[in-house]
């Protein structure tokens, strides 16, 4: 267990569950955060029964008795599962913390480890980019923006005040195994039937891309996403650098941006091209269909240079949202976290703006149960 100083005005003991799919737990005791390792897939019953084993030994040898248990809102993950059954055992608060909003915490909180002093401002903003998330509508997050207001270093409420284009997955998480399905749906914004069949027709056979089509129609399982993940993977399977398959965890993304072009700073052309499009909308986000319409257009085109565009499109489209919010020449809190903080191209650039992106916790899901634990001590929710 890793363990962190880190000041909080309270006498709780808190145990934090993280999320599902990188296992981890935190525990905050007597003014220390501690971190456990990974423990991978918690759907994995090895895993989750090793978990559960060190969550029990850790609070046994250290006789800390939780009060609070905080888990992600998802209601079906095998953690949050879990804090129901640990919060009966102890006679503990149950807390839930929606997925993206632990991932801008965890990166403030990383912030305030990392300069000691620091104090939050009145108002900063919040980007979480990663594949899934459940969000507060109960749809899947995974571009989000938030506004978080606090006072005296005590935050007073968090706004979504914005977030990636909804897209659609056809069969729901089986649009994450295959990304061409997510393709599917956001070309069909815009191109006619028999052409997008040609662009995807190395996936499927005509009879399978008629039931997929005719599913996306009939609107049956289908869910929205804002996911930024699923955005990247798509693009990475319309250039051609993924295949119809998520051989690991962000595989088609870590492909897109190993296949882009290098330096990017000579993109913006690219950029204005597709903004004309019509890429933000004030207070509400980042349109990413334009993007597919700017890349099939050019698609016989350097496809490293498109991919390299359609990453930073991204990150440009986040930061505007922001800047468009905040009314202001310069950004005076800003944290990018989730996932997608690890892709160099759109992390690089927001830090440039002045984003601040965690240096030791985790940005990704091994974050989130760190991020749970700083939102807690942060937020004005008392002893």
């Amino acid at each position: 267990m890793e363990s962190i100083n880190f000041s909080a005005n309270t006498h709780n003991c808190l145990l934090a569950l993280g999320p599902e799919s990188d296992g981890n737990f935190s525990v905050f005791y007597k003014g220390v955060i501690y971190r456990s390792e990974s423990f991978g897939d918690l759907l994995s019953e090895e895993n989750f029964q090793k978990l559960i084993q060190t969550v029990a030994k850790f609070l046994k040898n250290n006789r800390a008795k939780p009060n609070i248990i905080l888990t992600d809102l998802h209601p079906l993950y095998r953690t949050t599962i879990l804090g129901e059954s640990l919060s009966k055992k102890y006679k503990a608060n149950h807390i839930k913390v929606q997925h993206h909003i632990a991932h801008v915490f965890s990166a403030i909180g990383d912030k305030i480890v990392q300069e000691p002093g620091y104090g939050l401002q009145v108002t900063g903003y919040g980007i979480a980019c990663d594949g899934t998330g459940y969000g507060l509508d109960r749809k899947i997050w995974g571009g989000e923006l938030f506004k978080i207001k606090s006072k005296k270093e005590k935050v007073k409420s968090i706004e979504r005040i914005g977030h990636l284009e909804n897209q659609i997955l056809i069969g729901g998480d089986l649009a994450v195994n295959e990304p061409a399905r997510m393709l599917i749906s956001i070309l069909d914004k815009f191109m006619s039937k028999d052409k997008l069949y040609r662009l995807v027709k190395k996936y499927y056979s005509r009879n399978q891309f008629e039931l997929l089509y005719n599913q996306l129609q009939q609107n049956f399982n289908c869910q929205e996403t804002s996911s930024t993940g699923r955005i990247l993977d798509a693009v990475s399977v319309l250039l051609g650098f993924s295949g119809n398959v998520r051989k690991y965890k962000h595989s088609p993304a870590i492909l897109l941006e190993k296949n882009s072009t290098r330096p990017y700073k000579d993109l913006e052309p690219e950029i204005k091209r597709i903004t004309g499009y019509g890429l933000w909308v004030t207070g509400y986000g980042i349109m990413t269909t334009p993007l597919f319409e700017y890349l099939v257009k050019n698609i016989n085109r350097d496809k490293r240079r498109l991919a390299a565009t359609a990453q930073l499109y991204i990150a440009q489209g986040l930061y505007k949202v922001l800047k468009l919010e905040a009314k202001s020449s310069k950004l005076k809190a800003g944290f990018f976290a989730g996932g997608i903080a690890n892709n160099k191209i759109i992390a690089s650039y927001l830090e440039r703006k002045g984003v601040y992106s965690s240096k030791k916790i985790s940005r990704g899901d091994a974050g989130v149960s760190f991020g749970q634990i700083v939102y807690y001590l942060l937020a004005d929710s008392g002893d």
